[in-house]
């Protein structure tokens, strides 16, 4: 068995390395002052200017739209415009580059890999036309704006995707659009242009045939945002998770995505890679907490002797070791499948790292926070941060409960009785 990464994996994790050391890092503090700034004088939606300055920097050095794979489109575009040569990764390639980019939660949007935009960019690639395209993939690959995904709804357990109530109606050459959405990340951007909301076609159809996906410019006449939601207490500016409400919304048919009723169909397409995706990132979370658990522990002292030198630190710090390799290993194997027979083959390996992972970070992120103390529970280290996104995950693309359902549901298919 060969784990080691291609050669342009490991050339790009280099570069990407680098590019942490030099501008990522060194900005953090920069990030969480530039926010505090833009609070007091009234213009906390405003995109941070330093993550805008270094975005430039990114493109020039190649790090740029990583996440697209060639079966959504990456290999095609940058075969027609060399400005976008450095897409095409698969997702074995990409993976160890999310890793790398999520030790800093805002570090993606640098290199034009942030959720839920590399998703949605997925999707238009993959199911939208040409117009599409043309209108809303290209500026988002350029970074030139942002988007959100409407799936989400308040009234209903969205866990269970066929209670979606939200209406998407023909009325002549347009769709005439009602629900009340929430969840909706990326919202809160006033460079978020465009959404794509999941509604039902046709409530009397087949269970999951009932549901489409419609593209919605996000200036149409009918769209309020009633409120930013707090996770744990962040909201997340200026990116935000928000509460919109969709009320005779109307856009042109041709703004559907593949047809009525391929509602699933899209989202089985679009939410495999995105799990990988955030579980790659979650691993780079832990990675760099355990990193700071094991420099505290080495500096700090408590009843006489380092904070490391105390065995139940030891153990923890083992169990992190063992458990974000357990982790990383896992979610590449889901990774190394989806490359090698696409995502339906790879749903249980993308069901199992997306129950593994967000346990094990939420697990060493909170042993980091212990050794830190009360620092670990305020501002003076990101880890109260981290740990809000790690818990976060283990909601977002489906709940715990789900995933573990339909991994047992595989099991148990495996050893069924043969009529």
């Amino acid at each position: 068995m060969d784990f080691a990464y291609s050669a342009r994996t490991a050339e790009l994790q280099t570069r990407l390395l680098r590019f942490m050391d030099e501008h990522i890092y060194p900005n953090e503090a920069t990030w969480w002052a530039e926010i505090e700034a833009n609070t007091k004088a009234g213009k906390r939606w405003t995109p941070i200017e330093m993550i805008e300055g270094l975005k430039p920097k990114a493109r020039e050095q190649g790090l740029w739209n990583l996440f697209l794979p060639p079966t959504a489109g990456g290999a095609a575009a940058a075969a027609h415009d060399s400005e976008f040569a450095g897409i095409g990764l698969s997702n074995g390639d990409y993976a160890p580059l999310a890793e790398i980019m999520g030790r800093v939660p805002w570090s993606s949007e640098v290199f034009n890999c942030s959720a839920p935009d590399t998703g949605n960019m997925e999707t238009i690639a993959r199911y939208g036309n040409a117009e599409h395209k043309q209108r809303w993939l290209q500026p988002l690959l350029e970074g030139r704006m942002r988007s959100a995904f409407a799936m989400t709804e308040p009234a209903v357990a969205s866990s269970d995707a066929t209670n979606i109530e939200a209406r998407i109606e023909r009325d002549g050459d347009e769709y005439v659009i009602n629900g009340r959405k929430w969840w909706t990340s990326g919202a809160g951007d006033p460079r978020c242009k465009i959404y794509i909301f999941m509604g039902k076609t046709d409530p009397t159809a087949p269970r999951h045939s009932q549901q489409s996906m419609i593209l919605v410019p996000a200036d149409t006449p009918g769209i309020t945002i009633v409120r930013a939601l707090h996770v744990m207490g962040y909201d997340d500016a200026p990116h935000g998770h928000m509460e919109v409400d969709f009320k005779n919304v109307r856009v042109p048919a041709s703004n559907i995505l593949l047809g009525e009723g391929r509602g699933f169909e899209i989202a089985q397409g679009r939410l495999g890679p995105g799990r990988i995706h955030h579980c790659m990132r979650l691993i780079g979370l832990a990675e760099r907490s355990l990193e700071l658990m094991c420099k505290r522990a080495s500096a700090r002292v408590a009843f006489g002797k380092p904070i490391a030198a105390q065995t139940v630190t030891q153990e923890r710090i083992a169990e992190a070791r063992c458990r974000i390799d357990m982790a990383r290993l896992l979610t590449l194997k889901a990774a190394w499948i989806m490359d090698l027979a696409g995502n339906k083959a790879a749903k249980a390996e993308i069901a199992m790292i997306k129950v593994v992972a967000p346990t094990m970070a939420c697990d060493v992120i909170d042993w980091a926070m212990q050794a830190f103390g009360g620092a670990g529970m305020c501002q003076d280290t990101p880890l109260a941060y981290y740990y809000a996104q790690a818990r976060t995950l283990r909601f977002a693309d489906g709940p715990d409960e789900v995933h573990r359902n339909a991994i047992a549901k595989i099991e148990l298919g495996k050893h069924a009785p043969r009529v």
